[in-house]
């Protein structure tokens, strides 16, 4: 299956800034008419689940909940509603309440639900579910959503080395788990594929692959973490910082703005330009996991009574436009033409299989 990424997403996203704000504001989810034409009975309950860094978290969250709202559109049955979580101990009781509200499909948007999906899936064999980044072993009612992740950062490694003034670009995550360390591996190893290209020596602060060891916000909603964070990498010289921490990554993009165009920021799941316009100027580019176009194609799907299956799920590449690097935007100009020549064609060569590209964090294939 592959997910819709046309210009239905790019509307959504580029235009649903006010409803992410004003869902963000509301309170917990009531449920609504489901659309026009349509009874309550006939009407498909998509409820989501958010993770801690809220629905308006310029990310994952974000992403997800603007794949519910293309649904909706795309299939005018479709009644999406989210729950926020504030701390990891509101998943269960969201994840249960959309139970007790019979919801058609409940989502659990990322890694850190895996367990909790999993427990309650269990004890709900005839409910479905879904959750992105994470698939849960032995459910047959958990569709997963994952995504390769480690190639577009690759590339985005590739580029930022290749930009890097200073010889120095540097990466950190909000909490150390798979869905945040497999675009650390791949930008790693994207800066060590130009080193080893271009006989240079790029350093990669923040990050250790072979030690799996690194700088990490522990949260996805602490701007101020972020601006010491960056702060730090850019006293030891870096000048290009792809942040992996959601909202936390904001802070970054802030001491970029301050910095006078000396600091570059490689965004992550949402093209940045469209998720966070205020900072277009400062985001060199966007490691994009289309969540929006996997969410959408799987609740159509739902509605539209098609199975969902367990195995083998979703799995978002290159190839199949799952994952991406965004358009260099405002950096369009600034990006050296034969190095924009050299992206594409380092895409190509992983879509092929002639570069490798792999990470003990990637989803299994």
């Amino acid at each position: 299956m592959r997910p819709v990424s046309g210009k239905r997403i790019v509307a959504i996203l580029a235009a649903g800034g006010l409803t992410l704000a004003a869902a963000a504001c509301g309170d917990a989810p009531k449920d609504t008419p489901s659309g026009s034409g349509a009874s309550a009975a006939a009407g498909y309950k998509a409820c989501m689940v958010t993770d801690t860094g809220g629905i308006d978290d310029r990310s994952f969250n974000a992403s997800a909940w603007a794949g519910l709202q293309a649904a909706k559109q795309a299939q005018s049955n479709v009644d999406p509603k989210y729950a926020p979580s504030s701390a990891e101990a509101d998943y269960e009781p969201n994840l249960r309440g959309y139970v007790t509200q019979k919801c058609n499909f409940i989502l659990s948007v990322g890694g850190l639900m895996g367990d909790v999906t999993k427990k309650v899936a269990a004890e709900n064999p005839n409910a479905q579910f879904g959750i992105v980044d994470s698939a849960v072993e032995g459910a047959t009612n958990v569709y997963p959503m994952q995504f390769a992740t480690e190639q577009a950062a690759f590339l985005a490694g590739y580029l930022a080395a290749g930009y890097s003034k200073s010889g120095k670009v540097a990466t950190y995550g909000g909490l150390k788990i798979p869905p945040v360390t497999v675009f650390m591996d791949g930008f790693a190893d994207g800066v060590a594929h130009y080193n080893k290209t271009k006989s240079k020596n790029v350093q990669v602060l923040g990050w250790d692959k072979a030690k799996q060891n690194g700088t990490f916000a522990e949260n996805f909603g602490d701007q101020a973490k972020g601006k010491t964070i960056t702060n730090t990498f850019v006293s030891q010289g870096a000048d290009v910082v792809m942040p992996v921490a959601g909202g936390t990554g904001l802070g970054t993009a802030d001491v970029a703005k301050a910095s006078g165009g000396k600091l570059a920021v490689v965004w992550v799941d949402q093209d940045g330009c469209k998720s966070a316009e205020q900072y277009c100027d400062v985001f060199l580019t966007t490691v994009v996991k289309n969540i929006a176009g996997a969410v959408e194609q799987a609740v159509v799907d739902g509605a539209q009574g098609k199975p969902l299956a367990a195995t083998p799920g979703y799995l978002g590449t290159l190839q199949n436009d799952g994952v991406s690097l965004a358009p260099y935007n405002q950096f369009d100009s600034k990006v050296d033409a034969g190095l924009k020549s050299e992206v594409d064609k380092l895409k190509a060569d992983i879509i092929a299989g002639t570069v490798k590209v792999e990470s003990a964090n990637a989803p299994k294939k």
